[in-house]
């Protein structure tokens, strides 16, 4: 009984419809630290202020929601500690810590947990569940990354706000919006049953 059970188990996240286990998960892994690292070479650059316009925020929240809490915490911190010990795929192509916006990457490690977490009791299955889920995400990035940016900036709160997210905002809405669309489509597209 218990077997029938465990192979009808409906899938948490996206990542859970991959068969396999530990090696499905490694790759998984793997794979969310080096979709970060490549969407982090998206960057433009704003005139004011160090902290660049990317695709790395878009691709922590789709990892979180893909991978579930443990896979996708684990892919950031892979991210974040290849990154120091210096493979060089931060925003500017650079390694290592001692940047202002290396507290946006330490916020990636929670944020995706976070999203995992909300993904995992289906917070991505539905458009409104998946604002609220990439909502969440950003709002705790955010409150990782500014204090670091002001602490590393020497300026006040005001400033690091002005400087870290105030410019980013209407293009984390847009984030969120397509992620809206793309997740419960996604769901939609592999059949998975509904929570």
């Amino acid at each position: 009984m218990a077997t029938a059970h465990a192979t009808q188990r409906r899938p948490a996240v996206l990542g859970d419809l991959l068969p396999g286990s530990l090696a499905r998960d490694a790759a998984l892994v793997a794979g969310a630290a080096a979709f970060v690292g490549v969407a982090a070479q998206i960057a433009v650059p704003l005139p004011g202020t160090p902290v660049p316009v990317t695709g790395q925020t878009f691709a922590v929240l789709l990892a979180g929601a893909a991978l579930g809490t443990g896979r996708a915490a684990l892919g950031m911190l892979v991210y974040l500690l290849a990154g120091i010990a210096g493979v060089p795929w931060f925003t500017d192509g650079t390694s290592g810590a001692g940047f202002p916006t290396l507290g946006y990457i330490i916020g990636f490690v929670v944020a995706a947990a976070a999203v995992g977490r909300l993904a995992e009791l289906g917070g991505d299955r539905t458009p409104l569940r998946t604002v609220g889920t990439m909502l969440a995400g950003t709002v705790i990035m955010y409150a990782a990354g500014v204090p670091y940016l002001m602490a590393s900036l020497h300026v006040d709160l005001a400033k690091a706000i002005d400087l870290g997210m105030t410019p980013f905002l209407a293009g984390d809405a847009l984030k969120v919006l397509l992620a809206a669309g793309l997740l419960p489509a996604a769901w939609k597209l592999t059949g998975a049953a509904r929570r």
